[in-house]
Formats: structure tokens, C-alpha cells, sequence
């Protein structure tokens, strides 16, 4: 198991639990101090997400049979933190719509005779409006986390390739070594062997000459 990863899995779960507690707090409160709440749990998440990025970031890194097991938790906490997210949305449509409500009450207390049914409907199309483009901007975010977490999984394959490619390349490059030395080693057999068929030619024709001269002086006397 990687220390590393270990790392920041601790501070994901005291991070995750700190959030959980905040997110009962918020939907105890209301105004302005329910708004700092929502806040600093945004805040949180927002160092939550990069946990995991560096979690999922190592997890790759690791040989197979750990990374396995590490994907496994890493699916979990981003379930965990899916669900952060769900709360956090909840609270926050609920802190729009009671936001909604007061503004309304208020307009109607300030100036009942005048506001007419056409006004109170612009309102409310406004609301929802709102609560649409908050939504737009989340689902935006959400995509932008998902295409990094993409580019990161694909840097990881990339560099497991190269990786490959460069132990292939080491391979070729030893056996390469080796052919030149065997052709080195047949280079010298080969030279040595000319030089052993001269070394014997020369002596066989020594020996003839030698035997042709004893013949030959027998001869004479």
C-alpha cells in the first residue's frame, strides 16, 4: 500500500466528516449565516475533489494488483462525496426558494395593493431562471472534473507505454550488443584460422624441400 496514498486518505476522511457535520449545521440555519455555512462546505469540497484527483493520481502509479484495490476505494469515495454534493444542493435550492419566498412576502407587505399576479409570475420565472444557470454551472464543473480525471488516466497509460517502449528498446539494444560480439568472436576464429593454414603449408613445404634435398644428395654419392 502507498504511504502517499494512505495520506490522503486520511485527510479525505477527516475532510469528509467535517463536511458531514457542516452540512447538518447549514440546514439548521438560515440568512446570511446559512449562506457562510454553504460557503465554507463548497470550499471544502472543492479541496475534497482535488483529494481525490491526487488519490486517483497515485492509485494509477501503483503495480496492478494494488492499483486494483485502490480504484475499488477510490470508487467509494467518490460515491461519499457524490453525496456531499447531493446535500449541498439540497440545501442550497432550499436556502433559493425560502430566499424566493421572503422576497416575495416582502414585496407583497411593501406594496400588496399594487404588485399583480403579472409581476409576482415574472418573479418567480426569475427564480427559476436562477436555480436553471446554478445548475448549468455545476453540470459545467462536473464535466470539467470528469475531463481532467480523463487526461490524467490517459497521461498514466501513456507513460506505462513509454515505459515499454523504452524496456523493448533496451532489449534490442542488449541483444544487438551481443551479435556484434559474437561477430567479433568469428571475425578472430576466422583470421586465425588463415593465419594456422599458412603456418601448415609453410611446413609441409619445408618438409618436401627437406626430403627432395636428402633424396637427392643419396642420389649423388
Amino acid at each position: 500500500m502507498s504511504e502517499v496514498f494512505e495520506g490522503y486518505e486520511r485527510q479525505y476522511c477527516e475532510l469528509s466528516a467535517n463536511l458531514s457535520k457542516k452540512c447538518t449545521s447549514a440546514s439548521l440555519l438560515d440568512g446570511e449565516q446559512k449562506k457562510q455555512k454553504v460557503s465554507e462546505i463548497k470550499t471544502g469540497l472543492d479541496e475534497a475533489e482535488a483529494l481525490i484527483r491526487k488519490m486517483d493520481l497515485e492509485a494509477r502509479s501503483m503495480p496492478p494488483n494494488v492499483k486494483t484495490v485502490l480504484l475499488v476505494k477510490l470508487r467509494e469515495y467518490k460515491s461519499d462525496l457524490n453525496n456531499l454534493k447531493s446535500e449541498v444542493k439540497r440545501i442550497t435550492s432550499t436556502n433559493l426558494n425560502q430566499a424566493a419566498r421572503d422576497e416575495l412576502l416582502e414585496s407583497g407587505m411593501a406594496d400588496a395593493l399594487t404588485v399583480s399576479a403579472d409581476q409576482r409570475a415574472r418573479l418567480m420565472m426569475s427564480t427559476e431562471r436562477i436555480d436553471k444557470s446554478s445548475g448549468r454551472i455545476r453540470e459545467s464543473r462536473r464535466t470539467m472534473l470528469e475531463t481532467e480525471e480523463l487526461g490524467v488516466s490517459i497521461l498514466q497509460d501513456l507513460h506505462q507505454q513509454r515505459q515499454s517502449l523504452l524496456h523493448a528498446h533496451n532489449t534490442l539494444h542488449g541483444v544487438d550488443d551481443n551479435v556484434s560480439r559474437s561477430k567479433k568472436i568469428l571475425t578472430n576464429m576466422s583470421r586465425r584460422m588463415s593465419r594456422n593454414k599458412w603456418i601448415i603449408g609453410s611446413v609441409i613445404a619445408v618438409l618436401v624441400i627437406v626430403i627432395l634435398l636428402i633424396l637427392y644428395f643419396k642420389l649423388v654419392k
